[in-house]
């Protein structure tokens, strides 16, 4: 059992305004693993003026002292990077090399690439007779979700930082403690008082405190579409920035080539890692109705590949991270049935031999159309839909045909063909052949959101532009 019971405010654990806690949970056993405190506006109004309070210090201070502290939290990251792996683990239930692996490398890649951009980045920069200068927002509230808990936190701290911002952390509380070891991290590494702080707690006692705070200057949030708009509703009294990552129905275009089964092969693997609980997964795949049933096949074949199991073992796979998440998964699964989607792979139900823990039959549907539920809703989970289209207009017509428009996929031979449909998706990101890149800008269009993260068109969010006119 691990306990957090603790706040870190003004460079100090102390304990909440009002003592209230909850059990957090090891979805792949269903035990509770320990407990965390529960915070509630007291405790953010705490933070929030302790942040104020040194954001009128950190907010001018210069580039090498903010590099000595993003260099001294890499330091440290490096220090504790199997102890976050292993509690990714357990609160998620994530498998141990997912987590050694991507979960801990996106955050240590973060900071790597803030450092980078920082000791380039010009804070004034002139253009004829008028200085532009970048200076920081102030005190940023943010609030992460738990599917991707430490890439959400480390890339918008280590671009809040080195704009010379301070803020108020409010990680997921179902996967709270990997935050508190980060914390600890930050605490390690020297980050002065007020600069960071951090506060467990649900969205309606902490979340709704942040977004509606006159304290606060800007909220930077990751979640549900739903959750994002009660965001925005808060923060409008206070006309506060609001940057927002939400939800996705990513669609994925499979070129009708010599590599279309081997592209719905990797495509089909791609959407069921994290357990599928990604918000940029590759949810629908989109192929010619001509192929569809190769397209059965391959992706049969690449689904039974991926193994559910205990996270500590040899699992591709591990569970979804709580019953409610589950239920609601199930429940889509059984819609897709219901609406006369051909199931290929998986479908209601846990895995044989896996009773107990959160798992999920690695699912997929074909000959889905554009107006069913598992076509239209984010299920976030290891649940793949595949459409068929006409040709390649009609393919694209499918793909924006969605509220969403965070990210999608491309596969294929053909770079030029891809090329000129990525132009036309309308989304925050297109992948080709599964590109990949930390400098590339991370947002979505809309109601995937608003806002950018990762690389400089992440680091620009945090920052307010001044414009000094008669300066030259």
């Amino acid at each position: 059992m691990r306990d957090y019971l603790q706040f870190y405010i003004d460079g100090q654990w102390v304990d909440p305004v009002e003592p209230k806690s909850i059990p957090v949970e090891n979805p792949a056993t269903e035990e509770t693993i320990g407990n965390v405190s529960i915070g509630s506006a007291a405790d953010v109004d705490k933070a929030v003026a302790a942040a104020r309070r040194t954001f009128a210090s950190w907010g001018i201070s210069g580039k090498p002292e903010r590099l000595d502290l993003l260099r001294s939290i890499q330091s440290e990251l490096d220090k504790r990077r199997e102890d976050l792996a292993e509690m990714v683990s357990m609160e998620m239930g994530a498998p141990m090399s997912l987590a050694n692996g991507p979960h801990v490398q996106l955050m240590i890649g973060h900071v790597a690439n803030t450092i980078e951009i920082l000791e380039r980045f010009e804070f004034e920069q002139p253009l004829g007779p008028t200085m532009h200068i970048y200076e920081p927002i102030g005190v940023v509230g943010m609030i992460t979700p738990w599917n991707w808990p430490l890439n959400q936190i480390a890339c918008k701290v280590f671009a809040a930082l080195a704009g010379g911002n301070t803020m108020v952390l409010k990680p997921t509380e179902i996967a709270p403690f990997n935050a508190c070891i980060f914390t600890e991290v930050m605490h390690a590494a020297g980050v002065p008082a007020g600069v960071y702080n951090m506060i467990n707690g649900d969205g309606p006692g902490v979340g709704t405190a942040i977004s509606g705070h006159p304290g606060i200057d800007m909220v930077s949030f990751t979640g549900s579409t739903r959750a994002g708009i009660e965001v925005a509703r808060n923060a409008a009294p206070t006309v506060k920035r609001v940057a927002q990552e939400l939800g996705g129905k990513s669609p994925n275009i499979i070129l009708d080539d010599s590599v279309f089964a081997e592209s719905v092969a990797r495509g089909t693997t791609a959407m069921m890692g994290n357990s599928g609980q990604t918000c940029t997964a590759p949810s629908r795949m989109l192929v010619p109705h001509a192929r569809m049933e190769e397209a059965k096949a391959a992706a049969k074949e690449a689904a039974e590949k991926v193994i559910p199991g205990d996270p500590n073992g040899n699992a591709t796979i591990g569970p979804v991270v709580s019953k409610a998440q589950w239920d609601k998964i199930q429940g889509l699964i059984e819609a897709g049935i219901e609406e006369g989607a051909t199931l290929v792979a998986g479908g209601p139900g846990k895995p044989e031999g896996l009773e107990t823990g959160h798992y999920v039959k690695p699912t997929v549907f074909a000959d889905v159309t554009n107006d069913m539920r598992i076509a239209r809703e984010e299920i976030f989970g290891p649940v793949l839909s595949i459409l068929g289209y006409d040709d390649y207009d009609d393919a694209i017509a499918i793909a924006n045909d969605t509220e969403y428009g965070l990210a999608s996929a491309i596969m294929g031979e053909d770079q030029e063909l891809a090329r000129s449909l990525a132009r036309r998706i309308r989304a925050g990101r297109v992948a080709i052949n599964g590109g990949y890149d930390l400098n590339a800008a991370f947002g979505g269009y809309k109601q995937s959101g608003n806002g950018r993260e990762w690389g400089e068109a992440g680091f620009h969010e945090f920052l307010e532009l001044k414009a000094v006119m008669g300066y030259a």
